[in-house]
């Protein structure tokens, strides 16, 4: 393990809690400016369709494996899911001014159904690249949640929002909003409770997710959605073997 960058405290918040927010730099500032650089050429590849579809680049992007294999992040993981890392996805998830659409409530192990053996070693890094907070529809959570177990889901309008579906009964009045700035970070668990309602202000609101699961978990390798995804090693052992690349 590198230097530590989350004290106690944060780690016991992200426990009883399935977050923890880390208000500094993640990234020294040339190197931020490298990958903000990376995702507006990316952005401009897109053309005229939607900004939040920018799923696992790094599968067709090698460049942004500095960033998501940089021990300034693996720093940040380690406490929370222990020493034996897999990159498990990354996403760029950009909402245009104006327009972006509202993210609903779900949990992203409830999306990743059958591909691990357990879901208790996944966490989500989101990186803030553009300013991010209530007026531009940052992310907001429900804190605890993890803990609940998997909820039931129900039909949303897919043209207003990014997924078809959203859990039901979920208590807004509990929920946390992320407001960060450019180069810092959330953490949270794969069966934390979140969303983000649409972006209606004049500004963007991108943010890089950098998913990782702890080795400790056994990846099904013959599950359907795994069959063609990608694995990188990012530190630590592989004690179950999973398919990744070093």
């Amino acid at each position: 393990m590198g230097t530590p960058r989350l004290g106690r405290d944060a780690v016991d918040q992200y426990q009883r809690d399935g977050y923890v927010l880390y208000q500094s730099p993640v990234f020294p500032a040339a190197q931020f400016a490298r990958l903000t650089a990376i995702f507006e050429e990316l952005l401009a590849g897109i053309g005229s369709g939607r900004t939040d579809t920018l799923d696992v680049p790094h599968f067709r992007d090698p460049r942004l494996l500095e960033f998501l294999l940089d021990d300034a992040v693996l720093d940040l993981v380690e406490p929370l899911i222990g020493p034996d890392i897999g990159l498990w996805s990354s996403h760029f998830i950009s909402k245009e001014p104006g327009i972006g659409r509202a993210t609903p409530w779900h949990t992203d192990a409830d999306y990743w159904e059958n591909r691990f053996d357990a879901f208790t070693g996944i966490v989500t890094v989101w990186l803030a690249i553009d300013r991010s907070d209530r007026q531009n529809g940052c992310m907001r959570v429900i804190p605890g949640s993890h803990r609940a177990g998997s909820g039931e889901y129900e039909p949303v309008d897919s043209q207003a929002n990014t997924f078809e579906t959203q859990l039901k009964n979920v208590d807004e009045t509990r929920a946390v909003y992320f407001e960060l700035s450019p180069d810092e970070c959330s953490l949270h668990d794969s069966r934390l409770v979140h969303g983000a309602e649409a972006n209606r202000s004049p500004r963007r609101r991108c943010g890089y997710t950098m998913r990782y699961f702890s080795q400790r978990m056994r990846y099904i390798a013959d599950a359907p959605g795994n069959r063609t995804h990608q694995l990188w090693h990012a530190r630590g052992r592989n004690p179950h073997n999973n398919p990744v690349r070093n």
